[in-house]
């Protein structure tokens, strides 16, 4: 018979350390992995709530009161102009000289048409629908409302709002993207209540006496951004041409109470990105006048 092998003996001084679950070790290793998943799950949640929780700062600011509508005007007039009005000016100038289409700052222009006729009252019709030319008491080529634009397709976009009151006297597009300058002293012969144009075009119109401003009642400033942050009051050189045409033809109306200032688009509170670029896109670029 084959001898027996003994049995091992444990150390003296040694446990046997147990094995699965009970091994220190093993729970050790257990309890990081799973603190480590609920860290991981606890950030998720954090950066979760930062983006979409219910963030105060997030919330879109209340549309400006006619009143903050003319301070943030002037404030641009004085600095881009480099003056001071009066107080002789500024206590002129009423809060009633804004035509307030506070509840229309989105992008639908469908909705413009409303406030402008509300501007004109009772006799809105024959203000702005109607086309005879009646010699002697409505001059032609002189709009009751003009509309400037930082470019072609944005004046072109803003007529749309208005269609249902250009149906019959026609609206006149005054840029010089595609339309030569004679063509449009040609449409400006006629009866004209409604023209939307750039600055730089409407000024020379206006210089060459083929644009009245005899019956101008409203005059519509856009001031939307583009995708890039930049408006009609912040886009270099053609808020230089804006200014030029507005302290040249417009002010004095509005001192006196004549016109009417409609700032179409939020007022700015400062933290709007300004792109890096000023380049207008090609469907927007406008030919420099000659």
């Amino acid at each position: 018979m084959g001898r027996l092998k003994p049995e091992k003996t444990q150390k003296p001084g040694r446990t046997p350390k147990p094995f699965g679950p009970n091994n220190p070790k093993s729970q050790s290793k257990f309890k990081k992995k799973t603190n480590t998943k609920n860290t991981a799950n606890r950030q998720i949640k954090t950066k979760t709530t930062s983006v979409t929780g219910n963030n105060k700062n997030n919330q879109p600011s209340p549309p400006a009161s006619p009143s903050q509508q003319l301070r943030y005007f002037l404030s641009q007039f004085e600095s881009a102009n480099g003056v001071q009005l009066s107080s002789l000016e500024l206590e002129s100038i009423k809060d009633s000289c804004i035509l307030d289409v506070s509840q229309e700052l989105g992008q639908d222009v469908m909705k413009l048409e409303k406030r402008i006729k509300e501007a004109f009252g009772a006799k809105w019709k024959e203000e702005l629908c109607e086309g005879k030319h009646i010699v002697g008491k409505i001059e032609a080529g002189s709009p009751a409302v003009l509309v400037v634009a930082p470019s072609a397709l944005r004046s072109i976009e803003l007529l749309r709002g208005m269609r249902t009151l250009t149906k019959e006297c026609h609206a006149v597009k005054l840029f010089s993207k595609h339309m030569k300058i004679d063509e449009q002293v040609s449409l400006l012969m006629n009866r004209v209540n409604i023209a939307s144009g750039t600055p730089s075009r409407i000024k020379k119109l206006i210089d060459i006496e083929a644009l009245g401003l005899s019956r101008l009642s409203v005059l519509l400033v856009d001031i939307h951004t583009d995708v890039k942050g930049y408006s009609l009051l912040t886009l270099p050189q053609v808020r230089d041409e804006f200014w030029d045409l507005y302290k040249n033809y417009f002010h004095q109306q509005l001192v006196k109470g004549d016109l009417r200032i409609c700032l179409y688009g939020p007022i700015p509170n400062g933290n709007e990105f300004k792109g890096k670029s000023v380049e207008l896109a090609d469907g927007d670029r406008e030919q420099p006048d000659s």
